[in-house]
Formats: structure tokens, sequence, C-alpha cells
């Protein structure tokens, strides 16, 4: 599965199927949760949204918002995307070493890459994930004749998948290439991530996959209880648990 295949819940697999299979593509894999570790409803995710954004404006971060909430809506298991800290994690990654292409060799000529060559732009993430934004607010407007913000949560879906499906012209191509390559893959980052970065608030995400965080990635564990429940799955633990 794909970021194509992204589909809001009552189309395809549901949402907590597709969350599951994109955790472990991305390498966050169960040891084995015990059948109570799926635990109760992610209310205990539900802080406030943060005040304040250090990379995004009023109108970008309304539309992050609304973007992380048409993706991860509340239900029985998490809080809606905002709740769960997914547009914080969003906006700090803008701002930090990666948003500003720290990493990024970003010397000219600019030459059609391949996929495996990575990031081949101009551009800093931060700032692609920003005209992306502004890319996609007017292709809202031309449709629905508001912006991405204001759409109900049905055609706000409609409108990402169309952005994930790409087409002929120019725009779609960008916007599929910010979409798949950059906003998605933040998205999950901010759902999966140990929650010192902002996302995964109170483990919502672990607790629901029966992730053990990082007793997961200890050797000894990892031979001990592979195929087999984890004791701790129940109640995972993060790097701020151990500092």
């Amino acid at each position: 599965m794909n970021e194509r295949e992204v589909h809001s819940a009552g189309g395809g697999k549901s949402r907590r199927d597709f969350l599951r299979d994109v955790a472990v593509m991305a390498g966050v894999a169960s040891l084995g949760a015990p059948a109570s570790a799926a635990g109760s409803p992610g209310s205990a995710a539900a802080e406030a949204s943060p005040s304040s954004y250090l990379s995004l404006g009023p109108d970008e971060a309304a539309f992050v918002e609304a973007l992380v909430d048409v993706m991860c809506p509340a239900d029985r298991l998490t809080p809606r995307g905002v709740e769960c800290g997914l547009a914080y994690f969003i906006d700090r990654q803008l701002a930090g070493a990666f948003g500003k292409g720290d990493r990024l060799y970003r010397h000219g000529p600019w030459r059609p890459g391949k996929p495996e060559d990575g990031y081949q732009r101009p551009l800093t993430p931060e700032q692609f994930y920003k005209s992306g934004i502004r890319a996609a607010d007017e292709a809202c407007r031309r449709r629905h004749g508001r912006s991405f913000a204001e759409l109900d949560p049905g055609a706000a879906d409609g409108m990402l998948t169309e952005f994930a499906a790409g087409g002929s012209t120019e725009e779609s191509a960008l916007l599929a290439e910010w979409f798949n390559e950059l906003a998605y893959p933040l998205f999950v980052q901010a759902c999966f991530a140990d929650p010192i970065y902002g996302g995964n608030r109170s483990k919502v995400f672990w607790k629901m996959l029966g992730y053990p965080g990082l007793p997961a990635v200890n050797g000894l564990n990892m031979v001990k209880f592979r195929g087999k429940p984890f004791p701790g799955a129940g109640t995972p633990k993060s790097i701020e648990d151990f500092s």
C-alpha cells in the first residue's frame, strides 16, 4: 500500500488497518502485544494544541491542522490529529534542521533526478512544504470556492486523494510530489515518532499498535520476545522515560 491508496474511513481498508500497515513497513513492528494492550480510547492524548508555531503562519497552520484532522479523525482509538500533536510535530520539523535542509546538497545545476537520488529541489523542505500548501489551497478554491481549511471533511479528503493521484498538468505533478514525498511522510512520522518530538502524544499510536517503544530496539528483547507477547506493550516507554 502506498500514499495513493489513502482513503477515509468507509472506503477500502479502515484507517486503523492502513496505519498498522504503514507502521510495519516503517519498521515500527510490534513485539506482540498481549490482548489487553489495545488499551482504552486515546482520550489520554487529547491535549490542547500549541498556542504558537515556530514555522507555520496562521493560514499555513490552519491548513496543516485541517490536514492532520482529515487524515486522522477522532474515533474510539485516538483523538483527532491536532490533539495527537501531529501539527505540532510537523511545524517543529519544518522549523528545525530538516526543514532548513541542513544535510542537503542544494547547489545547482538542477536537473531531473531519479527516485533513488532523493530530494532534488532548490527549495528547502520547509519552503517546498509551504509552496505545496499555497498550490493546494489554490486548487481547492478553484474547485470548491474555499480554502482547504474551510472544506468539510469529505471534500477535503477528496482533494487529498486527488493530490496523491497526480495528473498530466505541471501543477498536479507538483502537488503529487509534494503530498507523496513530503506531506504524507511527515504525517506518518508525526504519528509514530517518539513523543519527545511533539507528535504521538501520550504514545497513543504506539498503544494502538501494541508497540513497546524503546524496549523494542533492545537486542535481547528482540530475540527473547520475537513472535511472543511483550509484557510492557500496554505501557510503552519513550526517550523521556529513560532520561
